[in-house]
C-alpha cells in the first residue's frame, strides 16, 4: 500500500479556516441554484416562484440541524458516507444511500457544466445550441479535473475567489435589478402563464432545496477546518442565512424585469435575460461572465468534496474498488470516476431532467440521515427528536410533490431513477454479499 505518502498531504487538520468553508459551501449553492433553477421553478408555479425559494429554505433549515449535530460531534472528511456509517454500520442502507448523496453530488456537477454552457453562449449569436451547450460543459469539467490533481491550498484559493467575486456580483446584480425596476411585482398577463398549484408550488420547492443542498459539502471539511466542532455547524448556517438574502434580491429583481412568459422561455439563461432589458448588453456580459465564473467555482469545489467522499467510501470498503492501471491514491481514482460520469450526464441529459434526478435522490438520502439521527443517534449527538421528526415530514411531502409533477410531465426522468436506484441496490447488496466472505474480502481491497 504505497499511497501513503500520497495522501499524506490531502486532510491536513487546521488547513482551512471558517470563512474558507462558508466560501466553499456558498460557491456550491449558488454556482447551480440561481443561476438555472429560477426559470424551472417559475414554469412549475408561475409567479410564486419566489416563494418557494423561500419554503426550501425553511426546510433546508430544518435538515440541516441533523447535519450541524453529527458534525459537531463527529467531524471528518466523510462527511455524509461517514454519517450513514454512523447511524447504520457498514450495511446496505449505508451504501446505497451513501451512493445516491454521490451521484446527486454528480449530477450536481453536471448540472453546473450545461448551465455554464447556456449562459456562455448568450455572448454569441449561434444556431446550433444543442451540441454546444454540451461541449462547453465538457471542457468546463475538464479543466475542473486538471485544477482538482493540484493541491489543496490552490482548490481553496481559486474557489475563495470565485466565491467572493460571485456573491459580490450577485448581490449587485439582485440590487440594481430591484433599484431599476418599475415594480417588484411579475407581469403575469399572459393567458398561457402556468397556473399556481399545490402540488406545482412543491414541485418548485424541491428544486429549490437543490438551490440550498450544497451546504452538504461543508459536512466532507471536517478534517480540515479549524475548530471543526465548532465550525462545521456555524459555516453551515452561515452558508444558508447568506444564500436566503441572494437567492431573495435575485428572484425579485428577474421577477420585476421579465414577464413569466419571458422567464420561463429563457429558463436556462433567465439572469441573463433580465440584465437585458434593464442595462442592455453590458448587463448581459456582465451576468455571462459571473455565471460562468460561478458555474466554474461550483464545479472545482463540488469535485473535490465529491471525489472525496467515494475515496472514504471506497477506504470504508462498502464500495468495489477497480484501479484500471492508473497511478496515484484512491482519491485521484475516484477523481477520474467523478469526471466520467460528469462528462456522459452532460453530454446526454438537458438541465431540468439532470435537476431531477439530482433532487429525487438527494432528498431519499436527506430522509435516511434524518431517520438514522432520530432512531439510533440521538443521544451521542445530543439532538432534539422532533426536528428531525419534522424534516423528514417535510422532505417527504416536497418529495411526493415533485413526483407527481414529473409524472405528468415527465415520467422517463422517474423511470431513469428508479433504474438508477434499483442497479445500486442490486449491485451493492453483491458486493457487500461477496465482501462477507474470507475469499471476496482478499481482493476488494487490494492496493
Amino acid at each position: 500500500m504505497n499511497d501513503s505518502s500520497d495522501r499524506a498531504p490531502e486532510y491536513e487538520e487546521g488547513s482551512l479556516t471558517l470563512a474558507g468553508a462558508v466560501a466553499l459551501g456558498t460557491g456550491v449553492m449558488i454556482g447551480a441554484g440561481i443561476f438555472a433553477l429560477t426559470g424551472q421553478m417559475a414554469q412549475m408555479t408561475g409567479w410564486l416562484f419566489p416563494l418557494a425559494f423561500l419554503s426550501a429554505a425553511v426546510i433546508v433549515s430544518f435538515s440541516a440541524y441533523s447535519y450541524v449535530r453529527m458534525s459537531s460531534t463527529y467531524p471528518s472528511a466523510g462527511g455524509i458516507g461517514m454519517y450513514l456509517q454512523k447511524a447504520y454500520g457498514s450495511t446496505l442502507p449505508t451504501a446505497f444511500h451513501a451512493l445516491l448523496m454521490y451521484c446527486s453530488m454528480v449530477i450536481a456537477q453536471s448540472f453546473l457544466a450545461r448551465t455554464f454552457g447556456s449562459y456562455t453562449l448568450q455572448l454569441f449569436d449561434v444556431e446550433n445550441r444543442s451540441l454546444l451547450v454540451p461541449l462547453l460543459g465538457v471542457g468546463l469539467l475538464l479543466a475542473a479535473f486538471l485544477i482538482n490533481l493540484s493541491a489543496n491550498r490552490l482548490i481553496e484559493g481559486v474557489a475563495s475567489v470565485l466565491g467572493v467575486i460571485k456573491i459580490v456580483g450577485i448581490v449587485v446584480f439582485g440590487v440594481v435589478g430591484v433599484f431599476v425596476a418599475d415594480s417588484l411585482k411579475t407581469d403575469v398577463s399572459s393567458s398561457t402563464a402556468p397556473q399556481a398549484s399545490l402540488s406545482g408550488f412543491l414541485g418548485a420547492t424541491a428544486l429549490g432545496i437543490l438551490a440550498f443542498k450544497g451546504f452538504t459539502t461543508i459536512t466532507n471539511s471536517g478534517s480540515e477546518l479549524k475548530d471543526p466542532h465548532r465550525n462545521v455547524g456555524r459555516a453551515i448556517m452561515i452558508s444558508i442565512a447568506l444564500c436566503v438574502v441572494i437567492y431573495a434580491l435575485v428572484g425579485f429583481a428577474v421577477a420585476s424585469n421579465l414577464s413569466l412568459q419571458e422567464i420561463i422561455k429563457t429558463q436556462d439563461y433567465s439572469l441573463a435575460a433580465a440584465a437585458r432589458p434593464v442595462l442592455g448588453e453590458a448587463a448581459v456580459w456582465f451576468t455571462v461572465i459571473l455565471a460562468m465564473l460561478a458555474t466554474a467555482g461550483g464545479i472545482i469545489a463540488s469535485v473535490f468534496a465529491v471525489s472525496r467522499m467515494l475515496a472514504m467510501l471506497t477506504e470504508m470498503r462498502l464500495v468495489p474498488h477497480r484501479h484500471f492501471h492508473m497511478p496515484g491514491s484512491i482519491q485521484k481514482h475516484t477523481l477520474v470516476y467523478t469526471i466520467v460520469l460528469g462528462l456522459l450526464l452532460t453530454a446526454f441529459f438537458d438541465l431540468s431532467r439532470i435537476a431531477a434526478l439530482g433532487i429525487i435522490f438527494y432528498l431519499i438520502m436527506d430522509i435516511a440521515i434524518h431517520w438514522g439521527v432520530f432512531r439510533h443517534l440521538r443521544q451521542e449527538v445530543s439532538a432534539k427528536p422532533a426536528i428531525p421528526i419534522i424534516a423528514i415530514v417535510l422532505d417527504i411531502i416536497v418529495l411526493g410533490g415533485f413526483v407527481w409533477v414529473k409524472a405528468t410531465s415527465d415520467p422517463l426522468v422517474l423511470i431513469v431513477a428508479a433504474v438508477v436506484m434499483a442497479l445500486i441496490l442490486i449491485g451493492e447488496g453483491l458486493f457487500l454479499s461477496k465482501r462477507e466472505s474470507p475469499a471476496g474480502d482478499d481482493h476488494s481491497h487490494t492496493h
